[in-house]
């Protein structure tokens, strides 16, 4: 998994509400075992112009989605797929627990944001979409225009994330200590 300390980067804003995982990568789709091209079927059959009309937006890393983002089935492969397209951050006021957690374990930071705080970030984007916005994990803090925020993630994702592991990864890492207690043991 790659590392995720900071990221600056310009925005892609779509805020509807209640996407589901199968809106996000349909089940027709969902026929390979490998994490990569999920990407190329993004929104499939939404094909939102907030997202699939932006020259640029898979250099975009940051998305600014609309509340309940992630409901529906615990399709992993949504992950796989807004990952695959090129986002490293996801904002929204809320998500699915289990969307958000596969999010996390696959190398996604999902930042939960007040109503208020994310209506100004979507100000923000709709005065000037051009604008690079900072997530920075290490400190916890958000800038974007005149909107300075901290937010909230489980110390463990964020170790995970800032070491690029995965929770095998952590564990191995932690590989000697676990021999000793065993040998001890």
């Amino acid at each position: 998994m790659t590392k995720l300390d900071r990221v600056t980067s310009r925005v892609t804003c779509f805020t509807t509400r209640n996407v589901d995982t199968d809106q996000i990568i349909p089940a027709r789709f969902l026929k390979r075992i490998d994490k990569a091209g999920f990407g190329d079927h993004l929104f499939e059959d939404l094909k939102p112009a907030e997202v699939m009309q932006i020259s640029d937006a898979r250099k975009r890393e940051i998305l600014i989605a609309g509340p309940n983002f992630g409901c529906g089935s615990s399709r992993e492969h949504a992950v796989w797929a807004l990952r695959d397209f090129g986002f490293r951050v996801i904002i929204s006021t809320s998500f699915a627990d289990i969307f958000k957690e596969n999010s996390l374990k696959n190398g996604v930071l999902t930042i939960e944001l007040d109503p208020a705080t994310h209506g100004r970030l979507v100000e923000v984007f709709r005065k000037a979409p051009e604008s690079p916005m900072t997530v920075d994990l290490r400190e916890k803090t958000l800038q974007y225009g005149d909107v300075q925020t901290t937010f909230q993630v489980n110390s463990f994702s964020r170790t995970c994330l800032l070491e690029g592991l995965d929770e095998l990864g952590y564990i191995l890492k932690h590989e000697s200590q676990i021999a000793a207690f065993e040998k001890a043991r």
